[in-house]
């Protein structure tokens, strides 16, 4: 049995199957919408969600199983005291494999030590989301043809994105990739992987405003700044639209750059860019179905 705690737990080759077959999937639906037939995903959400949760159960619905879980720790046993452990023992009782997202780094992994079905980390806490990683990837790999070559810039909160600290640790295992950090001096990266692009003697550079930079990138990653991760609204209203993407900024890029973002958005990304084709956001997120559709068959054993 395994389990999906971090990008890192599939090797690069490993996730050259997990996308080929999330692109067979994306080509091919009608050949997978049995897949599943008699399974059970359970969706653990201890915390809000609305992309990942709903992608999840889509991409069960579509492979044609069934999904049981709750969507927040207060209409769940977790509001009486029960433990992730407990709660992971007695959902592998009912469901065949879980997806789990917990405001707790670590406790996915938790879950995962004491449970009887594959548990899928979907968020924790600041730390990694595994599979809004293997979705940006698919995203770069499908739209720009490979991973590898090429500059990406990470915009906004770098300091608490988690989505942001799991792409840097899985693009860092591909060739020839630059990075450029952009963010307020409060909202940077973290030391670690500061200290991790150093030791590995993978190019950066972290620069304060996105015009700066625009005409150098290959793809762009906008972040949101999250305000629950905030401890004060005074700092989150500080810096809330810190950046905010319009049509003024993207003349400045190349012609066949990428824009991703994990979403939801707040201001970061102006509406008027949604008609610009270089806009990928929204073909991400359809992506985010197809690799977590190949997720599920991976870890059931089943593709």
């Amino acid at each position: 049995m395994r389990h999906l705690m971090s990008p890192l737990d599939f090797t690069p080759e490993e996730l050259d199957k997990l996308f080929d077959l999330a692109n067979d999937i994306e080509n091919n639906p009608a050949k997978y919408a049995h897949a599943c037939d008699g399974k059970i995903l359970a969706t653990c959400f201890y915390e809000p969600s609305t992309r990942t949760r709903l992608s999840f159960e889509s991409a069960m619905i579509r492979l044609g199983g069934r999904v049981i879980g709750f969507s927040d720790a207060a209409s769940s046993s977790a509001s009486k005291g029960e433990s992730v452990s407990d709660t992971i023992r007695i959902i592998s009782c009912y469901a065949d494999i879980c997806a789990m997202r917990h405001p707790k780094e670590g406790a996915p992994m938790v879950a995962g030590e004491k449970s009887g079905i594959p548990v899928i980390n979907a968020g924790d806490g600041g730390h990694q989301h595994p599979t809004q990683t293997l979705t940006d990837l698919l995203t770069i790999r499908s739209l720009k043809g490979s991973l590898g070559g090429f500059t990406i810039g990470l915009c906004g909160d770098l300091k608490f994105g988690r989505t942001a600290h799991s792409l840097i640790n899985a693009l860092v295992r591909y060739d020839n990739i630059r990075f450029i950090f952009i963010s307020p001096e409060e909202l940077r990266c973290p030391d670690y992987i500061i200290e991790m692009l150093k030791k590995k003697g993978i190019s950066y550079s972290e620069v304060i405003r996105l015009e700066d930079v625009m005409p150098e990138l290959d793809l762009l990653y906008m972040t949101r700044v999250q305000k629950e991760r905030f401890f004060n609204e005074e700092d989150y209203i500080r810096l809330k639209d810190f950046y905010i993407l319009d049509t003024a900024k993207m003349g400045l890029a190349k012609e066949d750059m990428l824009v991703l973002h994990p979403l939801p958005r707040v201001n970061e990304i102006s509406v008027e860019v949604d008609a610009d084709p270089r806009a990928a956001y929204f073909r991400q997120a359809q992506y985010g179905v197809y690799v977590r559709m190949a997720l599920i068959l991976t870890l059931l054993e089943l593709a």
